[in-house]
């Protein structure tokens, strides 16, 4: 008597496993991943299953316009996302290690599918600059308070290196924060040497227009039964924010070199601009006609006692956006 065997079905973990694995092997010619490969795709996993149900149970939530779409695996392009693994994988971004890179979903034009761009962080904009940059130089990055001494020597006819003077007088009490500077290195050619400075001024210009009061200070509206009963004043991790905006156009500013770029780098930028296209306006317009703050290139979440690692603003836009009717209080990124 034939017995019938019952195939198991795949769990979405192995689906993805094995999509990612596959493509893995066809762009490389890999017989097998390595086990960093191996950790990494489990981490992308993890991460990004997470990251859907957090955003399905936000539009589950939502009273008023919920999309109708829910946020799960099967309305996920998984030949899109396997695809962005890979590319992130071997740049070196691993999203369970702080400000590498985070996954935001968001809903695509056109089709009834949700996508997921890949965040970088301040340390993935390192990576992605130092792996692809045509002259990658020592990067010091430094914040000016007002107790320090700092001047700057800029290149003339007697000195042909531009570089800087800076002392911390009172690293307990350092004052007000007055600015900042990078400085890029060329060990081999101190004449290619380079110092930016920027004022308290010029750093807030940098400071997204919807910047949240968690992470940048200020004043923020206090709640009670839906409504609106007056303001509080937030501390946030302001000085925080100013380095990692200095950090960001510190890196930002290295020469990518055209020879070394490659699909990987392609397929980061076409998902970064298509998440953009897609999202970015709307989110800012919809908070910001609903008295909702978002911040969409920073990368600390703050918590009780210091800044939370990994977790971008973009994140936070997509809670706000998957959150409980816009003009309702507003509940936070659950820190």
């Amino acid at each position: 008597m034939a017995t019938d065997i019952a195939v198991k079905e795949q769990t979405m973990a192995e689906r993805f496993t094995s999509k990612v694995t596959a493509l893995f092997q066809s762009n490389v010619g890999e017989v097998a991943l390595t086990n960093f490969q191996k950790r990494l795709v489990q981490n992308y996993f993890i991460v990004a299953d997470m990251t859907l149900k957090t955003a399905e149970e936000k539009r589950k939530k939502k009273t008023k316009n919920q999309d109708p779409l829910p946020v799960i695996w099967a309305n996920i392009d998984m030949e899109e996302l396997s695809q962005s693994v890979v590319a992130a994988s071997r740049i070196g971004w691993d999203p369970q290690q702080d400000n590498h890179v985070s996954l935001i979903p968001f809903k695509k034009n056109g089709v009834a599918k949700y996508g997921l761009t890949f965040m970088p962080g301040y340390r993935g904009i390192e990576l992605k600059a130092v792996k692809y940059g045509l002259d990658v130089p020592t990067v010091i990055v430094e914040l000016v308070y007002s107790t320090d001494k700092f001047k700057s020597i800029k290149k003339s006819h007697t000195n042909k290196v531009e570089f800087y003077e800076f002392e911390i007088t009172n690293d307990f009490d350092r004052g007000q924060l007055v600015g900042g500077f990078y400085y890029h290195s060329f060990a081999d050619n101190p004449e290619k040497n380079k110092l930016v400075v920027f004022s308290i001024k010029d750093i807030e210009k940098r400071k997204p227009k919807y910047a949240s009061v968690e992470f940048w200070g200020g004043e923020k509206d206090i709640w009670d039964n839906g409504k609106k009963v007056g303001k509080e004043t937030v501390e946030g991790w302001h000085d925080k924010m100013c380095y990692k905006t200095i950090y960001r156009a510190a890196y930002k500013d290295i020469t990518i070199d055209s020879q070394k770029i490659d699909d990987d780098y392609l397929r980061l930028n076409q998902l970064e601009n298509e998440f953009k296209e897609a999202e970015v306006e709307q989110v800012i317009s919809e908070n910001a006609n609903n008295g909702n703050v978002v911040d969409i290139v920073s990368e600390d979440v703050p918590n009780d006692h210091e800044p939370k690692e990994g977790i971008t603003d973009a994140e936070i836009v997509e809670m706000d956006k998957l959150a409980e009717e816009l003009n309702s209080p507003p509940t936070g990124p659950g820190f």
